[in-house]
């Protein structure tokens, strides 16, 4: 050893410095989390139409979900119809670009379905989709 490294001393130890290395994941995780995009889900579950001209929307950031019994759902929380459009438009400051979801059961009140796409367009959101079940 003495012949290839003249300058070093047997107890030395060669170490390799792990800190770029950890910045450099560090910078990775981060960047991960923050372009990931999450699923958002109203809350429960319906059982949709079937539409034979049902697309997939892609940019579906407000989802909200009328069950059977008539009752609305957003973030997994039940709230009333009258609180709907204060909903709607404190989710849609937060992301401007989104559009309206409406997951209504089949059994779902059409009044109950009116109103949130009423409250939706009042809230100044016209991009508004009822979801529907390919077949």
């Amino acid at each position: 050893m003495r012949q290839i490294f003249p300058n070093m001393d047997e107890s030395e130890d060669s170490a390799i410095d792990m800190t770029p290395m950890l910045d450099v994941v560090f910078i990775m995780l981060i960047f991960f989390i923050v372009t990931a995009s999450f699923v958002k889900e109203s809350g429960i579950e319906v059982n949709r139409p079937d539409a034979q001209t049902a697309t997939k929307q892609d940019r579906a950031n407000i989802l909200i979900a009328i069950d059977a019994n008539g009752e609305i759902w957003i973030n997994r929380r039940r709230i009333e119809v009258d609180q709907v459009r204060a909903n709607i438009e404190r989710l849609h400051a937060e992301n401007p670009q989104g559009s309206v979801v409406i997951q209504a059961d089949q059994d779902a009140n059409v009044k109950k379905l009116v109103a949130v796409m009423d409250a939706s367009r009042q809230a100044g959101v016209y991009n508004v989709s009822i979801a529907a079940q390919e077949p």
